[in-house]
């Protein structure tokens, strides 16, 4: 078949261990035969990003906002081990947070349902879309090793120089003191995210905090939702016949869990890192999720929602066989093929990333899958299948579809 051409570029974001192999096979196999593939290449790998002293990763979050469509592979965010493990300048932070806090928006991460694999919480027979700020808590974080008695204070100096000071705590030994922000605009922008993807949709939003405890921070998130959802919302839900509402988070996951899905639950940063965790391990794997950043002004970053899979990476350097769930990674590249075609108006393109999607979850359906999902599949017939045995088989279901 000829080769479907592309006229702008994704931004191509490569990553670290098993999850690079996999990369690069799935690229191979499943899309430079059907497509002309044009990216912009960034090598987010640590040894690359140790290098340039992480400037890669800066430059691969500008790039997206020239290009509008990234497509991330997934990256090692560095320990102390990884330090030694690695040789590194130093503990460099999260290349996910980074990019995050440039093109700011709004992580929306889906599970992707194939019949055979039945949600570990019986209730749950739709999908829940976990939608994650994208900006600042502890993922911007400053922390501070108390080495001894003190006082610690929390003291903001305005532009005119004016002080506000608060005592957050006299040590009287040893200890830890950590600061965390966030931006209105921020807020603002994760709000209009949230409303209007559950427009897009016609799902109900939830939204929730802790602001019993959090009188002013988390407060201050349930605020600006409730101003922005009755200035320039309400009548849109109501019309749409679709309910917002704002619960404490300790209550939602309560409710979470007794419910059928089928909603979009909006949370702060961390919340939306575990809770996206969680809903993607009962659903089948963590490999099984969607993920993709939308910013306020139109960028979109698909990647996968999981690690780097560290141990099927050992076993492949031992030149051990590995059979390693890849579908979170096919579906960041269709995600941003189909918006690429999209924006470009290239159909070709679009349609093309529909039925690889459609062809790799076949694929599992008719019993051909990795280890992770062959161990939980109530399927009557499986067949267990290596890393790249997998991707093969979907380019077989494929290659019939087309």
């Amino acid at each position: 078949m000829k080769k479907i051409q592309m006229n702008v570029p994704l931004v191509e974001m490569d990553g670290d261990e098993m999850t690079r192999i996999i990369w690069q096979s799935l690229k191979d196999i499943l899309l430079i035969p059907y497509i002309d593939l044009k990216t912009e290449y960034y090598d987010l790998g640590l040894a690359k990003r140790d290098e340039t002293e992480d400037q890669i990763t800066v430059d691969a979050a500008m790039a997206t906002k020239k290009y509008g469509v990234a497509v991330k592979c997934a990256t090692i965010t560095p320990n102390a081990q990884r330090v030694k493990e690695y040789n590194l300048k130093q503990m460099w932070k999260s290349p996910n947070g980074t990019i995050r806090a440039i093109l700011d928006g709004t992580v929306f991460r889906t599970p992707i349902i194939v019949n055979g694999i039945k949600p570990l919480v019986i209730p749950w027979q739709k999908p829940i879309t976990i939608a994650r700020h994208a900006y600042g808590d502890i993922y911007k974080n400053v922390e501070y090793r108390v080495q001894g008695a003190g006082t610690a204070e929390l003291v903001f100096t305005s532009q005119n120089g004016h002080q506000s000071r608060q005592i957050i705590h006299d040590f009287q030994d040893k200890g830890v003191i950590m600061g965390m922000h966030n931006l209105d605009g921020s807020i603002e922008s994760f709000a209009r995210s949230c409303f209007n993807y559950a427009l897009d949709l016609k799902q109900d939003l939830w939204f929730s905090t802790k602001d019993t405890i959090s009188k002013i921070y988390d407060h201050t998130f349930k605020d600006i939702f409730q101003e922005i959802y009755e200035q320039d919302y309400r009548g849109k839900f109501e019309a749409a016949q679709i309910e917002y509402f704002y619960t404490l988070i300790d209550d939602a996951v309560a409710r979470v869990m007794r419910s059928e899905g089928g909603m979009i639950w909006a949370c702060k940063n961390y919340d939306g890192d575990v809770m996206s965790d969680m809903v993607a391990t009962a659903f089948g794997s963590l490999a099984m999720m969607t993920s993709v950043l939308v910013s306020p002004n139109g960028c979109y970053e698909f990647e996968a929602a999981h690690g780097t899979v560290t141990r099927h990476y050992y076993k492949h350097l031992q030149g051990e066989g590995t059979s390693t769930n890849s579908m979170a990674t096919l579906f960041a590249w269709t995600g941003a093929l189909r918006k690429r075609g999209e924006i470009d108006g290239i159909q070709e393109l679009v349609d093309f990333a529909g039925k690889l999607e459609k062809a790799s979850i076949k694929t599992i359906e008719n019993g051909v899958m990795p280890r992770d999902l062959a161990q939980i599949s109530d399927l009557a017939s499986k067949q267990e299948v290596s890393t790249d045995g997998f991707l093969l088989e979907i380019k077989k279901t494929l290659d019939e579809m087309i």
